[in-house]
């Protein structure tokens, strides 16, 4: 019989990537459940309202503000553009350079997708009293910017207060209701 290894007393439950992956999991998920019957997933929605918010922009800038891969975002803006939600125009300064604008159906449908997702965001956090929501979102802020130069894909994109910024939002959803 052989001797049983040694084996480190570490529960997955306890480790903060292993958390940070289940939440990530359930907020696809809950963002899946709100916004399911207009087709749109939670990347392409990201890529809409940054177009949105940017028009003009190009592909590569849009990678950088949303935090995706080059190849990630081609494939997300693929499929915005063959739904006729943006469209693609070669740029008049550089002819390799695709540049982004948001279309009139695909403003609608982010005017129609975005209460739904401001629902989704607010029952993620609905297990934490107001205080600590923007608490939450503070420390989950400071983890992401502090740590956005480890990433795969690292984001351009500054927000000095998420928590606040989410707050503001959730009270805008509630009084909607």
């Amino acid at each position: 019989m052989r001797p049983t290894p040694s084996i480190p007393d570490i529960h997955v439950d306890d480790q903060p990537g292993h958390l940070i992956r289940r939440l990530h999991q359930i907020a696809v998920g809950i963002f899946v459940q709100e916004t399911e019957s207009l087709g749109v997933t939670s990347m392409q929605y990201a890529a809409l309202q940054t177009v949105a918010r940017h028009p003009g922009m190009d592909q590569r800038s849009l990678s950088r503000a949303i935090a995706l891969d080059a190849s990630t975002t081609g494939g997300v803006v693929d499929r915005l553009e063959a739904r006729h939600l943006i469209e693609r125009h070669v740029s008049p300064a550089d002819r390799r350079v695709r540049m982004l604008n948001i279309t009139p159906t695909g403003l609608s449908l982010l005017n129609q997708i975005t209460p739904l997702m401001l629902q989704a965001q607010q029952r993620i956090l609905s297990p934490l009293d107001p205080e600590q929501q923007q608490q939450f979102m503070s420390l989950l802020a400071l983890l992401v910017e502090t740590n956005n130069d480890h990433s795969r894909a690292p984001s351009e994109s500054k927000r000095p207060d998420a928590g606040s910024d989410l707050a503001a939002s959730a009270s805008r959803v509630s009084a909607n209701r």
